[in-house]
């Protein structure tokens, strides 16, 4: 990760050429910064979430993704999507954004800065460690992700600043406070809208409310398919808890940032109990129509995880869920649901 050398504090980030000081919280009046999902007058709220890493690559060490590989994807992503979501701001991130930019292609980046859990928490919630180590990786990913942001303004639409760091289950938890440190740091220097990306479990606890008014819209991960749900049940799951989150959050507006169908599931951990499918390329398909059709008749924006397999991801198995949610392989051939989709306009 390239680290800019700075100290992102309000004062400095008022003097900083390029960048927007803004101390009002997003709850203020007038001070919400929309996020919008319409192109040359029409809604294209039907996006996707993005991994860059290919077989052989984690995002830990070794080789990584090149420009090549990322302007692969960015090109084809372009075919069918208008909006992508990354959860890093790394070197990947930057290619993404050169590629749109030099190709002109039709993408906008939902941006993503990576939080680790600078402190350690037990099950009440109660730091019981703290890492200098992670503290100073959550500087960089925020010190890097506001320069992003700030030389492509026209290529990042919105950034999310964490990643399930608040719901109960998470395995990156940090505590709230430091969440809103971040979040304020970000919304300081940048232009675009800022959320913090979480499970529908976080959005509906009282915890949530602290974090809210420091959003600009609030960005809901929604899984029927990690919560029991069978295929017949899964789009009136995905509708019920999307009314709550909602009327939990009145007037807060809401993005899904990830909700998806997995093509395959392994026979270890969770999944074997809480995975209850049928998983597969048709059913996959299913429910990716079914999202689509919901969403678009009622305006809802969401972002279908994922674009491809990524094989780094969960456990040993092979058929590990994790490594199967994309609607590509991890060697870009498309899966069914990719097979019949019409081209994006």
């Amino acid at each position: 990760m390239r680290a800019l050398v700075c100290v992102l504090g309000a004062a400095l980030v008022a003097m900083l050429p390029g960048c927007a000081s803004h101390h009002a919280a997003a709850s203020d009046s007038d001070a919400r910064r929309p996020i919008s999902f319409i192109q040359n007058g029409e809604w294209v709220g039907a996006n996707i979430c993005y991994g860059p890493h290919r077989d052989g690559q984690t995002p830990d060490s070794g080789p990584q993704p090149t420009r090549e590989q990322v302007a692969e994807d960015a090109r084809i992503m372009a075919k069918h999507w208008r909006y992508v979501r990354m959860y890093g701001a790394g070197e990947a991130t930057e290619f993404l954004l050169q590629t749109i930019r030099e190709e002109k292609l039709p993408l906008k980046l939902m941006l993503g800065i990576w939080i680790a859990p600078e402190t350690q928490l037990d099950q009440g919630g109660n730091v019981i460690a703290t890492s200098a180590e992670h503290a100073e990786r959550n500087r960089q990913q925020v010190a890097e992700g506001i320069r992003l942001a700030n030389t492509y303004r026209n290529e990042v639409a919105a950034i999310g600043v964490g990643n399930e760091t608040q719901v109960f289950w998470s395995a990156y938890r940090c505590t709230t406070d430091s969440l809103i440190k971040h979040i304020r740091t970000v919304r300081a220097a940048v232009s675009q809208p800022v959320t913090t990306c979480d499970g529908y479990e976080f959005w509906l606890s009282a915890d949530s409310d602290k974090v809210a008014p420091e959003v600009d819209f609030a960005a809901v991960h929604i899984y029927a398919m990690w919560n029991k749900q069978r295929l017949e049940n899964a789009l009136a799951w995905s509708q019920d808890v999307w009314a709550k989150v909602n009327a939990r959050h009145p007037g807060l507006p809401f993005v899904v940032t990830e909700i998806g169908w997995a093509t395959d599931r392994g026979n270890e951990g969770y999944q074997a109990e809480g995975v209850l499918g049928p998983w597969g390329e048709k059913p996959q398909e299913v429910f990716y129509r079914a999202v689509h059709d919901w969403a678009n008749s009622h305006h809802i924006p969401y972002f279908w995880f994922q674009a491809f397999d990524e094989k780094w991801k969960g456990g040993r198995e092979p058929n590990e869920v994790e490594k199967h949610w994309g609607v590509y392989f991890s060697n870009r051939k498309p899966k069914l649901v990719m097979q019949n989709q019409p081209a994006a306009k």
